[in-house]
């Protein structure tokens, strides 16, 4: 990418490997596997993100395999995603390549990213490049905003449930000056009254209310790019008893800046230099029953990086990064009353990634960082991806690498403070995590818009912080050290336009992930479905006057925590009598009326009603140790419809 293109996502130079945005001129797929990229990458794009009500990411996969989202509590709405079958705190979140949603704002952070802001979102497997920082071990989530340049004054949408959630966002994009551009982004969403469906006198989710703002802008001349921003988010959201003396109140308080500037070394933009640099602060004040933690979060990410394309076949990106977070926590609950701990974590991470091109035909990205981590000493971390074309339509793909993170034992595991259980172990450690995970894809294009494409890929964990939840009255913390932990999970994917403005897209996914634990067995990690199927069928008429978008999926059975085993619903019958929750369907469907720049849209979500039966575990005693909100593995709600409109105005 030469700089003066100021039509980009950002500073880095167009790189294959890059979970960048990879739109290509004239195409409105949905949702589709990058033909271009060497890591596998699924690309939501912004008629992808329309599909749904969408009112944040938390609610942008569900016509995604690769992704899988839920609860993880039943009193606080905060949402967590699996990829490769394992925890999100595992899956590196990108904003724009900048990392984000990192230590106590990683249980709300998908919440904190409006869908109508995205241009769209770029899920990529297994370890991708060491410019991002060491922290991935399962993939990368990256996210595309709106650009300064898109040519929109004025975008707004707007939506209601009829749980009473009210979605507002705005967007809209100005030229300032003739070289100077910016974006203003709004975002509000709340709900006027809450509801417990299944009469457990719980709200089956919180009362809420969000204000989001954020302004991204834009300079350039044809040798320097600079681009910066600001983010301020206000969430608070309470939930529990309905009329009881157990509850939950959340005020998180988020402000974010960064920069990025880049110059471009030669006049064809071949060899650059850059620097990126973000700032966050986040504070939460959370209160869960008894239970208290109370955080605050200074982060700090800064990363130079110089690019050298030595010629179409030799590339060379080299630099280094760091990060540096300085944590403030008070934790009260499960038995431990902890508060001044002050901590601060640091990683400084040089690296080099070299790419080798040999046409369209072969590429190989070797990359390499040393991450230095005062008090743990240098880890280094290889990774490597080639992509192998041999005939037009046949694309193989294999991926391998190493990934390191801090764990943050609350902020990973915020669910536990949703229980009056016992905490056995450090709720205060930064154990460092370390794992590997190597993988290949191979995809077969039948035509422009048809392919079958199928994946593996294999976790396995060297060092991680895990949380023993078997027992009805103890939550154990403990490490794995060098014990056996794994996940290996399968995918296939096919696509169709059996005829004109008609597409099917199906998907399986099937996970085996196991974990030791301190008994001394290996067990199948809990509350984890097997398996998970996606059928998405979309058709438009003519100059998509309507669209008519369908989608089900089957969520596969997953075992239950060795407690839950001895449940009983109200007429004494075991709810889980073979150990595994059962498997159940959702169903969503929308319909879209286009007029000239405005789109009116109905819908609904889990039309099938399913719902967990019991989400909260002896919600009669909430005070007691044997009381649990926090093993939540289905919705909690049944049918919800919505209504919406979309209204731009073009350039």
């Amino acid at each position: 990418m030469a700089f003066a293109q100021v039509d980009t996502s950002g500073i880095y130079d167009e790189r294959a490997d890059s979970l960048k945005a990879a739109v290509f001129v004239g195409r409105t797929d949905a949702n589709y596997l990058s033909r271009g990229k060497e890591l596998r990458t699924e690309v939501i794009s912004s008629a992808g993100l329309m599909k749904m009500a969408c009112c944040t990411l938390a609610e942008s996969f569900e016509n995604s395999a690769s992704v899988t989202v839920g609860y993880a509590d039943a009193t606080t709405g905060a949402r967590q995603i699996r990829l490769l079958g394992l925890s999100g705190i595992y899956t590196q979140m990108l904003d724009e390549n900048r990392p984000t949603m990192r230590g106590i704002t990683a249980p709300y952070g998908l919440s904190y990213m409006p869908g109508p802001w995205l241009e769209s979102i770029q899920v990529g497997k297994g370890s991708p490049s060491v410019v991002n920082g060491t922290e991935s071990i399962t993939g990368s989530i990256n996210l595309e905003h709106h650009k300064p340049t898109d040519g929109k004054p004025l975008f707004l949408n707007a939506s209601i449930m009829n749980d009473t959630k009210t979605d507002f966002n705005v967007t809209s994009s100005l030229q300032v000056a003739d070289n100077l551009y910016t974006v203003l982004l709004g975002h509000v969403d709340g709900n006027f009254r809450t509801y417990d469906m299944n009469g457990d006198g719980f709200a089956d989710e919180p009362s809420l209310l969000q204000v989001n703002a954020a302004n991204r802008w834009l300079w350039y001349s044809p040798e320097v790019q600079v681009r910066w921003g600001f983010r301020y988010i206000h969430d608070r959201r309470q939930g529990g008893q309905t009329e009881g003396p157990w509850k939950s109140d959340i005020a998180n308080n988020l402000a974010d800046a960064y920069v990025k500037i880049g110059r471009s070394l030669r006049d064809d933009g071949s060899s650059s230099i850059a620097f990126v640099a973000d700032y966050t602060l986040q504070k939460t004040a959370s209160a869960f029953g008894k239970n208290l933690y109370n955080a605050q979060q200074h982060s700090a990410f800064a990363n130079l990086i110089y690019h050298n394309a030595f010629s179409e076949a030799h590339d060379l990106m080299a630099g280094v990064n760091a990060t540096v977070d300085l944590l403030d926590e008070d934790i009260r609950g499960g038995g431990q009353d902890l508060h001044g701990i002050r901590q601060t974590l640091t990683q400084i991470a040089p690296y080099a990634e070299y790419t080798f091109r040999q046409g369209e035909d072969l590429s190989v990205i070797a990359g390499l960082s040393g991450t230095v981590i005062p008090g743990h000493g240098f880890y280094p971390v290889p990774r490597l991806t080639l992509k192998y074309q041999p005939a037009e339509p046949l694309v193989f793909r294999l991926n391998g690498g190493r990934g390191v993170r801090f764990a943050n034992p609350v902020a990973d595991n915020i669910g536990i403070l949703s229980t009056g259980k016992t905490f056995t172990g450090d709720l205060a450690g930064r154990l460092l995590e370390d794992a590997w995970t190597f993988g290949g894809n191979v995809t077969c294009y039948f035509g422009e818009t048809t392919y079958l494409s199928l994946d593996y890929f294999h976790t396995r964990f060297v060092q991680a912080l895990l949380a023993d939840r078997e027992s009805a009255t103890d939550i154990t913390l403990y490490a794995l050290g060098g014990n056996s932990a794994w996940s290996q999970n399968i995918q296939a994917d096919f696509n169709i336009e059996p005829a004109d403005r008609l597409t099917f897209t199906l998907t399986g996914r099937y996970t085996d992930a196991r974990v030791w634990q301190p008994s001394g067995e290996v067990r199948e990690l809990p509350l984890a479905s097997r398996f998970k199927a996606v059928l998405n069928a979309q058709y438009k008429t003519r100059a998509n006057r309507w669209i008519f978008d369908f989608t089900a999926s089957l969520n596969g059975s997953a075992r239950v925590y060795d407690f839950m085993k001895d449940l009983r619903d109200a007429d004494g019958m075991l709810l889980y009598p073979e150990g595994r929750t059962p498997a159940y369907p959702l169903l969503y469907a929308q319909v879209t009326r286009r007029f000239r720049g405005l789109d009116i849209y109905v819908g609904g979500e889990n039309l099938t009603g399913s719902m967990q039966m019991m989400p909260v575990v002896d919600a009669g005693t909430p005070f007691s140790r044997t009381f649990d909100a926090a093993s939540v593995w289905g919705p909690l709600m049944g049918a919800k419809f919505y209504a919406g409109i979309r209204f731009t105005i073009w350039k």
